[in-house]
């Protein structure tokens, strides 16, 4: 299917992203670009709120969120490459504005135009075909779905049809594949012993299936997941969904 080109997107970062891979957002910039999006960036756009708020900190989180509301209120769609994030902007700030009407309707206009990356490629670029963002990634790969992006915003089979597009890519099917990392954020700070336990069952599972590659549409899960594979001395390399799509990153 030919993408449909959007005039207006603007690209919410994340904290992870930003810091620690900044060449998966350069890899979510080509790809977009390529498919005829006209990519905006807000320079002054800041974290989401997510810690602070599953921390407990709503004030903080509060302050936050407002920033995000103000950076992307003139925006026609805001494209974010984290499940968790995207979460975060289209459903935990309902909760977080329930209180306070006006923020409220602010909060639903910027959930309602909010995709995270894949989610944006299909259901609004029309996109399934990864050739037609130049894709080509020779070898096996298997896929992690992040909590949030399965569960907050329903988004199962839309890295499935991207990545089985893939010219040379071989998809691999990972057992438990639905089963957290074990990262949850502060989760993995606060019982860490409980989040080695299931980051280790994840890696077993990872390696089990012969794949070469580990796909994931959140840094945040392949940033603890990739550490648990290093520490095993695995080959197994560990990419976001955009770099699995720009050719330019292989």
């Amino acid at each position: 299917m030919t993408q449909t080109s959007v005039a207006n997107a603007d690209l919410f970062v994340t904290c992870i992203v930003d810091q620690f891979y900044p060449e998966v957002g350069v890899s979510v910039v080509k790809v977009l670009r390529r498919l005829g999006v006209n990519l905006g960036f807000p320079k002054d756009q800041t974290c989401c709120g997510q810690p602070v708020y599953n921390t407990g900190f709503h004030r903080e989180a509060r302050t936050l969120a407002k920033r995000v509301l103000e950076q992307f209120e003139k925006s026609e769609y805001v494209v974010v490459p984290s499940g968790s994030c995207a979460a975060t902007l289209r459903v935990f700030y309902l909760e977080l504005f329930a209180d306070d009407p006006e923020l409220l309707t602010e909060a639903k206009a910027l959930a309602a135009k909010t995709y995270e990356f894949s989610e944006f490629l299909v259901k609004v670029l029309e996109v399934e075909d990864a050739s037609l963002c130049g894709a080509n990634y020779q070898g096996t790969a298997t896929y992690h779905p992040s909590c949030h992006l399965l569960r907050e915003l329903g988004v199962k089979e839309e890295p499935h049809k991207l990545l089985r597009s893939v010219p040379g890519l071989e998809e691999i099917e990972l057992e438990g594949a639905e089963v957290c990392c074990g990262f949850g954020g502060t989760f993995s700070v606060k019982f860490p012993h409980i989040s080695e336990g299931m980051v280790a069952d994840k890696i077993a599972n990872v390696q089990a299936s012969g794949a070469e590659t580990l796909v994931s549409c959140d840094m945040s899960c392949l940033m603890n997941i990739g550490g648990a594979l290093n520490r095993q001395g695995s080959n197994v390399k560990v990419r976001h969904l955009a770099q699995i799509l720009d050719a330019d990153s292989q």
